[in-house]
C-alpha cells in the first residue's frame, strides 16, 4: 500500500508533551510463586517436590521443598510470556538442614533451556536472596519465556532445599516514555470485522431495543451466531439443540433482525458434530435466498479439535474425517449461494490437538513428520482439491484459577507470531492455495473457562484495546470478541490479586438488564465505544512505536486524512509522561482525547460520576497537558488542518 503524503507537502517533525503526574507506585512485579503457584504457574519438575512445604519458610506459610536426583529439576512452567517488561528472577533459597547443594538456574524460551547460570553451594539453613538479569539467562527482550529450571548441576542426589518468593522483576517505569508515529507509513487496512462480538442462543434479551441500542453505541461492526461450543449441537430450523425439549431464547430469524439492523458482517456457525451438510445448506438457502439475509461467513464447526466439542462421528475430533466432511459441507453450501465464504477450524502449532497418530502427515518443506490437527486436516483438503475461503482461530490467553493481570496485559504482544504460525502451515499444506485463505479470529478473551473477577474487571477492557491493537498489525481480518450477554459467575476465581470490585465473572460486555443502565455495561463494552473514535474500516494502521512496554501505542490514518493514536497504560497505579513524534503531519493547535480508565469504572462502582467514555478538547501550544491517569486507554484525535476536530463526529457515529 502506497503510504500517503502530509497534507502540507513536506514532512514535519511534530513532538506532543503529555505532562501527567507520575506516581509512586511502579509497574507490577509477575510474581511467580507467593505460598503457591501464582499467576499460570504450574508445576512440571521432574525431581521430588512439594508446592506447600511449611518445614522451611521465608515468608507467609509455605515454601517449595525440593529433593533432587542427579541432574533432576524443580521445572516451574508458564504459557509464553513477554520478557520485554521485566530485569530479573528473583527468588529466596535455603540449603536446608545440610546445605552444600549446587544447583543450575536456567530459563526456557518454547520450552528450550538457554544457558544457565550456577547458585550454591547453598549455605545450611540459611535464606538467602538470588537475584539474575535476564539478560544472564538469555530470555531478556524475548515474546516467549515458558519456563523457569532449578536443576541439580553435580550429577549426584542432593539433600532437600527450599525455594520461596519468586518473581519476575518488572522494569520500574521511567521518568517519560517517547512514543513515535509515522504518519506516511503503511501497515495494512483496517477491517471492519475486527471490531465483533459473538452473540448466544441463550441470550434472553437479545431481540429488545436495548439490544439494539447498545450495539448501535458501540458501532458494531461484526456479529457471530449462535454462540461457541452450543454452534455443533443447535439445529437453526427447530431452534432446539440435540436431544432437547426446550427451543432457545433466541431464534435465527431473531438475531437476523438486530443484525441487519446493525448493518455489520456476520459469521454464522453450522453443525458439524451433530449436524450434516444438508442441514446447512438448507440453512443458507433460506438465509440468502428465502430470507435476502446476505450473510456471507460461515464457519464448518466449532473448535472441533477439541474433546469438549460435541462430535457424534465415528472418529470424533479427527482432522481426516473433518476434511472430508468439510468438502461436502462447502460443495452443499456453495450450490445455493456461490457468493458466501466457508471457514474451517485451526490451531496454532503442527502438533497441537494431536488426538491420533495413524493419518501422519510430512510438512513438504521441512521433511518433518507431525499428527496434530491443522497439518493433517490441510494436508487431507489438498489431497481432496478443497480450499476453505478462511480458517477460524480462536484464542484466549490464560486458563481458569491463573489469572494475572501482569501478564494477560503483556499477552497480546504474540498475535504476530500466531498470524506467522498459521500461515506456514497454510502455505505448508496447501501450497500456492493457501493465498486464497483469508485468517479470522472469531473468539477472544482473557480465559478460556469459568471467567472470574478479571473478566468484568477494567483490565479486561485494556486487554481487549491491546489485543485488537496488536491485530491490527497482521494479516488477521477478523477479531470476535466472545462475547456480548454471557452470565455472572460468582464462584471462579475472585482474587484479591486482581484488579476490580465485581466479586464475579462474566463473558458478555453487558449484562440481561433492560434497559442497560451505566453498571450494567462493563469496562469491555465502553472500551469497545471507545475504540469507535479510534478506527473504522477502510482506514490505514500506521507504525507506531513505544520505548515502554508500560504504554502501549497504535496509530491509524483516516481516508480524510485525519490521525487517530492509540495509548494503553498498563501500569495499575503510574502516570507516564509521555513525549509522542509524529512524523509527517502537522497536528495545528487543536486535538480531542476520548478516554476510559479509573475513574469511569469507579463512577459505575459507586453511582457518583459518568461511567461513559469521558471526551476533552485540547489545545496544542508548546506541547498538550493531558493527564492519562494508570489503567486507562486513551484515544487521541488530531484534524488534518489543525482545526477543531469536531468536524469528524459523523464519521464516528457519536
Amino acid at each position: 500500500m502506497t503510504p500517503r503524503k502530509s497534507p502540507f507537502g513536506y514532512l514535519a517533525s511534530l513532538v506532543l508533551f503529555l505532562s501527567l503526574q507520575v506516581f509512586a507506585s511502579a509497574q507490577s512485579n509477575l510474581a511467580i510463586y507467593d505460598d503457591a503457584l501464582v499467576n499460570g504457574w504450574q508445576n512440571w519438575s521432574w525431581a521430588s517436590v512439594d508446592t506447600a512445604s511449611t518445614a522451611n519458610v521465608h515468608s507467609g506459610t509455605n515454601s517449595i521443598a525440593v529433593t533432587a536426583s542427579a541432574w533432576s529439576a524443580l521445572y516451574l512452567h508458564h504459557d509464553p510470556i513477554d520478557t520485554s517488561g521485566y530485569t530479573d528472577l528473583v527468588f529466596w533459597i535455603n540449603g536446608g538442614a545440610t546445605g552444600g547443594q549446587t544447583l543450575k538456574v536456567s530459563a526456557l524460551l518454547s520450552d528450550t533451556a538457554q544457558n544457565g547460570v550456577m547458585v550454591g553451594p547453598l549455605a545450611a539453613n540459611t535464606w538467602q536472596k538470588v537475584t539474575l538479569s535476564l539478560t544472564s539467562l538469555g530470555v531478556a527482550n524475548q515474546p516467549n519465556l515458558t519456563g523457569i529450571w532449578v536443576q541439580e548441576a553435580t550429577g549426584a542426589d542432593q539433600p532437600t532445599f527450599y525455594v520461596d518468593d519468586a518473581v519476575l522483576a518488572a522494569i520500574p517505569p521511567p521518568s517519560s516514555v517517547n512514543v513515535t508515529v509515522d504518519f506516511n507509513s503503511s501497515v495494512r487496512r483496517v477491517d471492519p470485522r475486527v471490531f465483533g462480538v459473538n452473540t448466544a442462543i441463550w441470550d434472553g434479551s437479545f431481540g429488545t431495543p436495548t439490544t439494539a441500542g447498545l450495539l448501535k453505541e458501540i458501532k458494531i461492526q461484526a456479529l457471530r451466531y449462535p454462540g461457541g461450543s452450543a454452534s455443533d449441537e443447535y439445529h437453526w430450523q427447530t431452534n432446539m439443540s440435540e436431544g432437547q425439549t426446550f427451543q432457545w431464547a433466541t431464534n435465527f430469524d431473531t438475531f437476523a433482525g438486530i443484525a441487519k439492523g446493525t448493518k455489520a458482517d456476520v459469521f454464522i456457525t453450522v453443525n458439524y458434530g451433530t449436524g450434516t451438510p444438508e442441514e446447512a445448506a438448507a440453512w443458507v438457502r433460506y438465509s440468502n435466498k428465502q430470507k435476502h439475509y446476505g450473510f456471507k461467513f460461515w464457519e464448518v464447526g466449532n473448535e472441533n479439535y477439541g474433546t469438549w466439542e460435541a462430535d457424534k462421528n465415528t472418529r470424533p475430533n479427527d482432522p481426516v474425517t473433518y476434511a472430508t466432511r468439510f468438502k461436502d459441507y462447502y460443495n452443499q453450501m456453495k450450490s445455493v449461494d456461490r457468493s458466501i465464504k466457508v471457514g474451517a477450524v485451526v490451531v496454532t502449532g503442527e502438533d497441537s490437538q494431536a488426538n491420533y497418530t495413524d493419518h501422519p502427515v510430512i510438512n513438504p518443506r521441512t521433511g518433518v513428520t507431525h499428527n496434530g490437527w491443522t497439518p493433517v486436516m490441510l494436508a487431507t483438503m489438498k489431497t481432496l482439491g478443497v480450499t476453505p475461503d478462511f480458517v477460524i482461530y480462536h484464542r484466549y490467553a490464560q486458563g481458569p484459577f491463573g489469572e494475572s493481570d501482569s501478564y494477560l496485559l503483556t499477552s497480546s504482544t504474540s498475535w504476530a507470531n500466531d498470524a506467522d504460525n498459521l500461515r506456514q502451515m497454510l502455505n505448508d499444506y496447501l501450497g500456492s492455495d493457501a493465498a486464497k485463505v483469508e485468517l479470522t479470529c472469531t473468539e477472544n478473551n482473557s480465559v478460556y473457562a469459568q471467567p472470574g473477577k478479571q473478566t468484568t474487571s477494567l483490565v479486561n477492557g485494556l486487554f481487549l484495546a491491546d489485543s485488537l491493537g496488536n491485530l491490527m498489525k497482521t494479516e488477521f481480518n477478523a477479531l470476535i470478541w466472545w462475547d456480548f450477554r454471557n452470565g455472572q459467575e460468582p464462584g471462579n476465581n475472585n482474587s484479591a490479586s486482581l484488579y476490580g470490585w465485581r466479586q464475579y465473572g462474566d463473558y458478555g460486555i453487558v449484562t440481561a438488564a433492560t434497559p442497560a443502565g451505566p453498571a450494567d455495561r462493563y469496562p469491555t463494552f465502553y472500551v469497545q465505544k471507545l475504540l469507535k473514535y479510534y478506527a473504522r474500516g477502510g482506514e490505514t494502521v500506521l507504525n507506531a512505536t513505544s520505548d515502554y512496554v508500560g504504554l502501549a501505542a497504535y496509530a491509524v490514518r483516516r481516508p480524510n486524512g485525519s490521525l487517530r493514536v492509540l495509548l494503553i497504560n498498563k501500569l495499575p497505579s503510574t502516570a507516564l509522561t509521555t513525549n509522542i513524534t509524529i512524523n509527517g503531519f502537522n497536528a495545528g493547535k487543536h486535538a480531542v482525547a476520548f478516554s476510559y480508565g479509573i475513574p469511569q469504572d469507579e463512577a459505575a462502582r459507586t453511582g457518583t460520576g459518568s461511567a461513559d467514555v469521558a471526551k476533552a478538547n485540547l489545545k496544542i501550544k508548546n506541547g498538550v497537558s493531558y493527564s492519562a491517569g494508570p489503567y486507562s486507554a486513551t484515544v487521541l484525535r488530531f484534524h488534518r488542518d489543525g482545526t477543531p476536530d469536531d468536524t469528524d463526529c459523523g464519521e464516528d457515529g457519536d
